[in-house]
């Protein structure tokens, strides 16, 4: 029964599960009982156990969706031998084949019935990845003259809302054709800063993933 497991097991399950209803359900339309009805067994005593809101339990679904993403821009940001440009470039990357994006786009959450779901991805863009990833790259590639600006800061936040929101086709509910031409766009954008980011397989994996979506949603 899933309440003699470890405690570090049942927030293991509780997350698993909340995740799984906010993607299907939303957050606004999942309730506290939705969720321990799939809990094989588990009591609403033993959720405020360790979580007091299901606020705080949104709060920790989304640390641990960008705490494998934010490892691997860190692991990318720290890593030696390569330009700042050849590190953009990894990222995106590495970003678009992790195994987790097939899940997500399976799923396909609608972020119009997930504002909460929304404004944390829009901070956890802003307020953390750009700041303590991109902008440490963008400057490396300054130095090294591999990037070309006088805004890193500004730079770091706009290819981040591009490349996580504006292509994100779950966000605007976009087809594979216009996924593709946002995905043109963002390249040509990108090869006017000098950074040649977005190549063929690229262009062809996010493809796949918006086909994942258009067949899911």
């Amino acid at each position: 029964m899933a309440r003699n497991k470890h405690p570090e097991e049942t927030v293991r399950l509780i997350l698993d599960v909340a995740f799984r209803l906010f993607m299907e359900k939303g957050y606004e339309h999942t309730s506290i009982q939705d969720i321990i009805d799939h809990l094989g067994g588990l009591s609403k005593g033993a959720i405020y156990h360790h979580f007091k809101s299901k606020e705080d339990i949104l709060v920790a679904v989304t640390d641990q969706m960008t705490a494998e993403s934010n490892q691997m821009l860190a692991d990318i940001r720290d890593s030696s031998g390569l330009s700042g440009r050849e590190k953009l470039k990894r990222i995106f990357k590495e970003s678009i084949s992790r195994p987790v994006q097939d899940d997500i786009f399976t799923v396909a959450p609608d972020f119009h019935n997930n504002p909460k779901l929304l404004f944390s991805l829009l901070h956890d863009t802003i307020e953390e990845a750009a700041p303590n990833y991109i902008v440490p790259i963008i400057k490396q590639g300054i130095s090294d003259g591999s990037i070309k600006t006088d805004y890193p800061e500004q730079l770091a936040e706009l290819i981040l809302l591009a490349a996580n929101v504006w292509m994100n086709p779950m966000i605007f509910d976009s087809s594979v054709e216009e996924s593709y031409r946002k995905f043109m766009i963002f390249g040509q954008m990108m090869q006017g800063f000098g950074l040649d980011v977005v190549d063929d397989e690229m262009l062809e994996r996010l493809k796949e993933l918006a086909f994942i979506y258009e067949k899911n949603r």
